[in-house]
């Protein structure tokens, strides 16, 4: 009985995760609609090389690590110290508290940035209208390079940080009370408490979920970079993902996208075994 329950969900794997990388192969060959997968012809590496001899693969995978590892180092922190915060919080207060930060999560990533887009107009947005009271001159943030990984990163932190405190706050549960009665006894602080006893029971939790995030320093989602993508920040905003979206679908070059995507997945599935296997060297705590 219990193997029949599992069977929609192993169908639902090989159908959809399994039974796809048969078209890996379009990466391997010049791959023409006509002739289909298995009659067109094999070119061998051809579409790796040129990606990684052209003059755009630097700037590809800088951008692309630049927005990575800018998330991580903000956004994977702040769900943790928000989990933490929202545990100490009691009654109304703390699921009102909730309520407001888990909502942006639900908004629509067109919606976010056309927020942003809103927010930061040079000629009405609010914020540069704050500016102009304070004696500074309007700036187009949206179209400048230079603030391009910023935006990017903050938004998604307000976005997503509710959201993904979730987890920690699940991890929290699992705190024995015992210890919080004995730390009292003791005379420990709330920050001691927390520092002592909230923060090493979800360190495993937050192992494995660094692990992920590590797991995908070189894919960065595409949606959102694209929408906020335009002619003037197009230096700092072009990563790997959109690069292979405007390859792929909108010039029709499939197996050049091809190539470069499995690129990047052969680069993930490498960070993942290397990060877990220095988290099981260093803390015995792995994925596997």
């Amino acid at each position: 009985d219990y193997y029949l329950m599992l069977l929609p969900a192993v169908l639902y794997v090989l159908l959809f995760c399994y039974a796809p990388l048969y078209g890996l192969q379009i990466a391997f060959k010049n791959y023409k609609v006509s002739l289909g997968v298995a009659g067109s012809p094999w070119i061998g590496f051809r579409n790796f090389t040129d990606f990684f001899q052209s003059y755009y693969f630097v700037k590809l995978l800088k951008n692309t690590l630049v927005l990575s590892l800018y998330s991580l180092a903000v956004s994977f922190p702040i769900p943790i110290i928000v989990a933490l915060i929202l545990n100490e919080l009691k009654g109304k207060f703390k699921k009102f508290t909730q309520t407001i930060l888990y909502a942006p999560h639900f908004i629509s990533l067109v919606v976010v940035v056309s927020i942003l887009n809103v927010m930061l107009s040079p000629s009405q947005g609010v914020v540069n209208t704050i500016l102009e009271m304070l004696g500074m001159e309007r700036n187009y943030f949206m179209a400048n390079p230079a603030y391009f990984p910023h935006l990017y990163v903050w938004s998604g932190v307000w976005q997503g940080m509710g959201w993904g405190a979730i987890i920690y706050l699940a991890a929290l549960s699992s705190v024995d009370p015992s210890l919080h009665e004995a730390a009292d006894i003791d005379g420990a602080t709330r920050m001691q408490k927390i520092l002592h006893i909230n923060l090493p029971t979800i360190m495993p939790t937050i192992i494995i979920m660094l692990i992920l995030r590590i797991g995908n320093i070189v894919s960065v989602g595409y949606e959102k970079v694209y929408l906020m993508q335009n002619d003037m920040n197009i230096e700092t905003a072009e990563i790997i993902s959109t690069y292979v979206y405007k390859r792929g679908l909108l010039d029709s070059n499939y197996s050049f996208s091809a190539a470069v995507g499995l690129f990047n997945n052969v680069i993930n599935v490498i960070l993942v075994l290397l990060a877990n296997w220095i988290s099981k060297k260093v803390s015995e705590t792995s994925l596997f």
